[in-house]
């Protein structure tokens, strides 16, 4: 039984979908009811914050995709570290042998913070004697699309992005590894990075979602975030984004998608066709 957390988030509703057409025995984690009902599939009502909740949510399951987003920093620390490390310690107890991780790309203990936490939840993971596999995509493409990705309202896409190139990836292909190693055999412990087929400047990404690109100077850039209420940690993790963004820290482009699915990632073009 796989129990996918995350389930009503970007990534989980592809991986729901995934799982359905496989014919794999699963169930969604939902905080609400009525999402569980929207998704179509067997679900159960827990939170990361609610212990007894996942201790019921975990029996009998023997593989966990493991995903939930971020939140506001609590004296320096966030709360993910937090949910995820006890989720991890709970599925250690429950029987739990296979887990499979939604990281970051490329996480240190330098990483901006809301990217050191999925370090320190992978180091918590490899501790635990689990057995894991740690999916490590770049950015989502979906992010132009909800704003995160400085694309808001149809009006333009800004930032300090510079010329940098970034090998932006569909979350569809996220889910569809998460999908293989969650239902094929259990593999030896691993890191996985994840990209998209092609490194486009923002310039060109700008071109294709048919809006202006205007680059802009950090300076510029956190006046504007912060001006939209932002806090100050957030708009100081953004800037480290686009900074590593500019420097082309998210250009390399590898073929774990295809060696997982067997088929090629997505390009922007075919993501949009999609949308």
């Amino acid at each position: 039984m796989i129990l996918v957390t995350g389930a009503t988030g970007t990534i989980g509703r592809y991986l729901v979908r995934a799982l359905a057409e496989a014919g794999a025995p699963f169930r969604a984690l939902v905080r609400d009811a009525r999402k569980g009902e929207e998704l179509g599939c067997a679900y159960t009502v827990g939170d990361f914050d609610d212990p007894a909740s996942m201790e019921v949510a975990l029996e009998g399951v023997d593989r966990l995709l493991l995903n939930s987003g971020g939140a506001l920093p609590v004296e320096g620390r966030q709360p993910m570290v937090r949910q995820q490390t006890g989720v991890i310690d709970l599925a250690r107890t429950a029987g739990v042998s296979w887990v499979v991780k939604i990281s970051a790309w490329q996480p240190s203990p330098d990483s901006k913070l809301s990217v050191r936490a999925h370090g320190e939840i992978e180091q918590h993971l490899k501790d635990s004697g689990l057995r894991w596999a740690s999916l490590q995509p770049t950015s989502y493409m979906q992010n132009f699309l909800t704003g995160d990705g400085g694309f808001a309202h149809g009006a333009a896409l800004e930032g300090p992005y510079g010329a940098g190139r970034v090998a932006y990836i569909d979350a569809y292909d996220i889910a569809s590894c998460a999908a293989v190693l969650l239902t094929g055999p259990v593999r030896d412990s691993a890191t996985y990075a994840l990209t998209g087929p092609e490194a486009l400047t923002h310039e060109v990404i700008a071109a294709k979602l048919g809006v202006p690109f205007r680059d802009l100077s950090p300076q510029e850039a956190a006046e504007g975030l912060q001006a939209q209420g932002l806090p100050r940690w957030f708009v100081d993790d953004l800037l480290e984004l686009y900074a590593e963004m500019a420097a082309g820290a998210m250009s390399v482009v590898t073929p774990v998608v295809q060696e997982l699915t067997g088929r090629a990632p997505r390009t922007f073009d075919a993501f949009l066709a999609q949308t």
